[in-house]
C-alpha cells in the first residue's frame, strides 16, 4: 500500500488516494482521502473498505511513510494478526506493485480530468472498476477474475455479446462509454510503461530545477489543433523539476492552465531539456495554445 499525495483538492475536500493492491491477484482499491486525515480515520477506512470486503490480510508491504511506522498503526495491525514489512530505505523495489499501480493509476487520472473534465475523484470508482477487469500479464487474466473466479458481467460485456440492447437510463450509456475509453487509456499507459522498461533498466534521474520536457500523446486529447488525432507522441515544455518525489516520479512547475491536472509524473514521459534559452522559450510559447486546450476537453 501507499499514498498519492499533493492532488488538486476536490470539491469534496479530498487531495490524496490510497492506493491498496493485493500482491497475489494484483486486484486494487483506491480511496480517495484527505491529507489530514487521523491515523483513527485511516483505520476505519481500512476496515470498511478492504477488511469488510477481503478479511485481515496476513501481511502488508508499504514504504516508510511516518503513518505506517507510527505507534497506531503499528500496534492497530498487530492487534489484527497482520504483519508490516517496510520496505528498505533507496530500496523502493520492495514495493514495487504499489509503485506500478500508482504511475499506471496518475495517468489515468490525468486523461479522465482532460476528457471528462470535473474533479479527479468523481472519475475514481470507474477506474478503479475498469483497472480491475483489465488483463494483467502478470497473472494472464484480470484482477476480478483472478480474485473471484469468474469474469465480471459489465454494460460493455452485454453490448459486446449482444445479450441487451443499451437502450435504457442515459446514464448506462455514458458511463459504458466512460468505461470502454478509461481501458482504452489504461492499455496506452501500460505499454507506455512496458516500452520505458524494455528500453531503459536504469531510470534517469533529475535535480530539482532541471528544465526537462514531457511527453504528449495524442490519446490525453491533446493536441496541435484543438482535437483529437492519431498523431505520433512529441514533447512540450520546457517545465521545472520542483520536488522528487519519488526515485521514478517528479513534481513539475506547470502553467495555471494545468492548475486541475496532477503535476506529478513518471520519468518514462520525461526527457532533459538541452536547447539554449530562446530555442526553449520557443517551445514553451508554441505549445501554450495547446497546453491551455486540456481543460477545454
Amino acid at each position: 500500500m501507499d499514498f498519492v499525495t499533493k492532488l488538486p483538492k476536490t470539491g469534496k475536500g479530498n487531495d490524496a488516494i490510497w492506493v491498496i493492491v493485493d500482491r497475489l491477484t494484483k486486484s486494487a482499491h483506491f480511496l480517495p482521502m484527505k491529507e489530514t486525515f487521523s491515523m483513527e480515520r485511516l483505520a476505519k477506512l481500512y476496515v470498511d473498505e478492504v477488511v469488510s470486503l477481503h478479511g485481515v490480510p496476513l501481511s502488508i508491504v508499504s514504504d516508510r511513510d511516518s503513518r505506517f511506522t507510527s505507534h497506531f498503526w503499528t500496534s492497530f495491525q498487530e492487534a489484527m494478526g497482520t504483519r508490516l514489512n517496510l520496505s528498505t530505505a533507496y530500496h523502493p523495489q520492495t514495493g514495487g506493485q504499489s509503485e506500478r499501480t500508482i504511475q499506471t493509476l496518475e495517468d489515468m487520472l490525468r486523461a479522465c480530468v482532460i476528457d471528462f473534465g470535473g474533479n479527479w475523484d468523481n472519475h475514481l470508482p470507474l477506474i478503479e472498476f475498469s483497472y480491475n477487469n483489465s488483463y494483467h500479464s502478470s497473472i494472464e487474466a484480470a484482477p476480478f477474475e483472478a480474485l473471484y473466479g469468474r469474469k465480471c458481467r459489465t454494460p460493455v460485456c452485454w453490448a459486446e455479446i449482444g445479450e441487451s440492447q443499451l437502450s435504457g437510463p442515459e446514464i448506462v450509456q455514458e458511463t459504458t462509454d466512460k468505461i470502454t475509453q478509461i481501458k482504452e487509456r489504461l492499455k496506452t499507459a501500460r505499454d507506455r510503461q512496458k516500452s520505458y522498461a524494455d528500453n531503459r533498466r536504469k531510470p534517469l534521474e533529475f535535480q530539482v530545477g532541471d528544465k526537462v520536457l514531457l511527453k504528449v500523446s495524442s490519446w490525453k486529447g491533446v493536441v496541435r489543433f484543438g482535437k483529437k488525432g492519431k498523431l505520433s507522441p512529441r514533447y512540450v515544455g520546457p517545465f521545472s523539476v520542483m520536488q522528487r518525489i519519488r526515485p521514478v516520479a517528479y513534481r513539475l512547475q506547470l502553467p495555471e492552465e494545468l492548475a486541475g491536472v496532477h503535476d506529478v509524473f513518471h520519468v518514462s514521459n520525461l526527457k532533459k531539456c538541452l536547447s539554449d534559452e530562446s530555442l526553449s522559450n520557443g517551445i514553451q510559447r508554441e505549445d501554450q495554445n495547446t497546453l491551455g486546450n486540456w481543460n477545454q476537453k
